[in-house]
């Protein structure tokens, strides 16, 4: 356990200057039929190189927004994105991205699942073949190389999925609720492997959840989102020790962890209600 602390204390003490991504004063607004709707304001943040940071809110507060314009999908938007000091304003090779919504081909076997972005960029093929299995044995998907996505569980195709998106070794992997589809127990055994993954490759993991107890679980810190305009409303260190496996949802100071998030969120959540109540009342007027 001290070795675990100290290592810890020593992450954190260069974490300043291990700044891999930079979000800065981010702003976004959508034209609606009912007029203009600001998704996001005022956002900043940064994120340490091997840092698992999770983003959570109530639902409507532009944490997909965020996640979009990180990973290069909404190009049009107010403030500043970087990656290691270089701002970006599109898809980056830098960053890896996994989705909620099924994202296999279900005509490639497992195997060529994740050969596809070597496939892609050129990549000789035992080469490609070599590496993708690799990566299928890090998610523990030995032994399925051959299986088509059909064959295989919810959990196993998401693993898949974050295979294929680790074969191109991103710098930043960027999660948006990848696990909401899936039953309480798999996502938590499924986060004792993704986080099994983010401490042997020390990858740097971005995770955008509406669940409290997935973001404790795997988490660094969590940053607590308000209701629309999304801004940062705290960010909140997750000082629990790691390794950490789901075991650890059971004890005392996680529970405290998750309370105290559900504050913030409760708290956002009804403010949510009260103007969507309000607006729907002045619509009837």
């Amino acid at each position: 356990m001290a070795q675990q602390d100290a290592t810890r204390l020593t992450r954190l003490a260069a974490a300043p200057t291990e700044r891999v991504l930079e979000i800065d004063n981010l702003a976004k607004q959508f034209d609606t039929p009912e007029g203009p709707l600001k998704a996001v304001d005022d956002v900043s943040f940064a994120v340490r190189r091997g840092e698992f940071l999770s983003v959570i809110g109530p639902s409507g507060c532009g944490k997909s927004t965020v996640f979009n314009i990180i990973g290069g999908l909404q190009a049009e938007f107010e403030g500043r994105v970087t990656i290691q000091g270089q701002p970006i304003s599109g898809p980056h090779k830098s960053i890896g991205m996994v989705f909620q919504e099924e994202s296999t081909f279900p005509w490639r076997t497992v195997l060529d699942n994740v050969c596809f972005p070597l496939e892609i960029a050129g990549m000789a093929k035992a080469k490609r073949h070599d590496k993708a299995r690799h990566f299928i044995a890090l998610v523990g998907l030995a032994g399925f190389e051959n299986r088509y996505p059909a064959e295989l569980s919810g959990g196993m195709r998401q693993r898949v999925a974050i295979a294929r998106t680790l074969a191109s070794e991103p710098t930043i992997l960027l999660m948006d609720e990848p696990f909401a589809s899936l039953d309480e127990q798999t996502r938590l055994l499924l986060g004792d492997k993704v986080l099994q993954i983010q401490q042997q490759l020390s990858q740097t993991t971005l995770l955008i959840t509406h669940n409290i107890t997935e973001a404790v679980q795997l988490s660094d810190r969590i940053l607590v989102m308000t209701f629309r305009p999304g801004r940062v409303k705290r960010i909140v260190e997750i000082d629990l020790p790691r390794p950490r496996t789901s075991e650890i949802v059971s004890s005392t100071a996680f529970g405290r962890y998750v309370a105290e998030i559900w504050g913030d969120l409760r708290e956002e959540a009804t403010r949510g209600m009260q103007e969507s109540e309000a607006s729907a009342r002045g619509g009837k007027g």
